[in-house]
């Protein structure tokens, strides 16, 4: 859809903050994430997590007017309705949210929690952006550390032969990780603390584990999501 065949008030909207949030990046069309984000997702009882559609590697305002309306109408694609019916859950309001999107190093999944039960943090990452470890991709370092003072108690190298990246043209693409680097651990001890640090922190703010999604650009740690854990025993 063109700029054109939306109300100019929507578009003038969705540009200005565009333009803002460009400022606050310092850089013409940045690249944003745009997510689907309905009024009851992801609660302490149901999650919506590919349920819903995000769109990656979003840059300038036409491309991100189409993007908005794509979150919008996935809430009546056919699986989040019947996910609805099963969950007991009414109709709900979608919002928008779109994010300066991350060029990571690394990125991880965490859980305060490890969903099985055990009294540990559990991290999964890879190399590039987080989408090689939710849409299961790639085969993630995992980290099983203690809470008590997030020591490692267990650690698995993960083949990580894919990582997501972005593409030229939009979105993202798949790309093969060097064998050389497929053996080492994607993140640094440093970094593998600070991800406890943060899970355990957001736990004890929320008051419930929680699950995260964060990436490394250079030293810099960004908290991307965070919501419930609701798989846990």
């Amino acid at each position: 859809m063109l700029a054109g065949e939306f109300p100019a008030a929507f578009v003038t909207l969705v540009s200005d903050a565009y333009a803002a949030l460009s400022e606050r990046c310092g850089a013409t069309s940045p690249p944003v994430a745009v997510r689907s984000s309905a009024v009851d997702e992801d609660g302490a009882h149901a999650s919506f997590a590919g349920i819903y559609v995000s769109c990656l590697n979003v840059r300038g305002v036409e491309a991100l007017l189409a993007a908005i309306v794509r979150c919008w109408t996935s809430a009546e694609d056919p699986r989040a309705l019947e996910y609805r019916a099963r969950q007991c859950l009414s109709a709900a309001g979608t919002a928008v949210l779109v994010q300066e999107m991350v060029a990571a190093d690394a990125a991880a999944v965490v859980f305060s929690r490890n969903p099985t039960g055990s009294d540990e943090v559990l991290i999964n990452a890879n190399y590039g952006i987080g989408e090689s470890i939710v849409s299961g991709l790639a085969s993630p370092d995992t980290w099983h550390l203690r809470r008590a003072d997030l020591s490692i108690a267990r650690f698995v190298v993960g083949e990580k032969a894919t990582m997501t990246v972005y593409d030229a043209a939009g979105g993202t693409r798949e790309v093969a990780v060097l064998r050389t680097l497929r053996s080492r651990a994607c993140l640094l001890p440093k970094q593998v603390e600070a991800l406890g640090r943060l899970a355990l922190a957001l736990e004890a703010t929320m008051g419930w584990p929680v699950d995260l999604e964060c990436a490394f650009r250079g030293d810099d740690l960004w908290l991307l999501q965070c919501r419930p854990i609701t798989t846990a025993r």
